[in-house]
């Protein structure tokens, strides 16, 4: 006697929502990926307008300027971000947490790292270039390296407190604390003059990618 195979079981519907926005975000990476790399005209000129504006803001307010060069290389840093989840993951093995979990935490963030230097060198797309900047930056341009690491850290620090269960306002006030964070990185590189929007925006969409394909694997192996 021949017996139908048994069904697989269904995905939970977040793993389900994670896994479309995953692949929402990462062909908007690749699009915007392509997009930079043939420099497609409308996408240089309206990079090139929105730089010369901001660049012109800049150089006329120095008093916000320098509040930008604070807040992009002491609290938004790549570098600070970095510690951050070094101590996070230090404080969830002496809270006795799971081991998957501090090697799922870290070994995203190192992904978002040589995911930006690996596409980076790939595109090597040259930073704007100003007769009189107001700050200064290595490495190639494309994708942000700001952008992308406080996207990655800040979204998966938001989903373990998430897991935990915290209270309600708590958890309004990291959110608040992280979109605010995310966003003003960005906007400040550019205010700053050292990336186009363009860059910004694809540091974002991989950010975004990343942490949604991490939040699937959780959901996916430690439901």
């Amino acid at each position: 006697m021949h017996h139908a195979p048994l069904a697989s079981p269904p995905r939970p519907a977040a793993l389900r929502t994670v896994l479309r926005a995953a692949a929402v975000l990462g062909l908007c990476s690749l699009l915007l990926l392509v997009l930079v790399a043939v420099e497609w005209r409308p996408l240089i000129s309206a990079d090139g307008d929105v730089s010369r504006t901001t660049h012109r803001w800049a150089l006329a307010d120095p008093g916000f300027t320098q509040a930008c060069r604070i807040l992009t290389d002491w609290v938004w840093d790549p570098v600070t971000m970095r510690l951050l989840v070094a101590a996070v993951a230090v404080w969830l093995v002496w809270r006795h947490a799971d081991w998957w979990t501090v090697g799922w935490l870290v070994a995203t963030a190192a992904l978002g790292t040589l995911l930006q230097q690996g596409l980076k060198a790939a595109v090597g797309r040259a930073r704007p270039v100003w007769p009189d900047p107001v700050d200064s930056a290595h490495y190639a341009a494309y994708p942000s390296g700001h952008a992308l690491t406080a996207t990655v850290v800040l979204g998966l620090l938001l989903w373990l407190l998430h897991r935990q269960g915290v209270r309600r306002v708590l958890w309004r006030a990291a959110s608040a604390v992280a979109a605010l964070s995310v966003a003003g990185v960005g906007l400040t590189r550019i205010w700053l003059g050292v990336h186009w929007p363009s860059d910004v925006l694809g540091g974002w969409l991989l950010g975004g990618m990343l942490v949604a394909l991490a939040i699937a694997a959780q959901l996916r192996w430690r439901p």
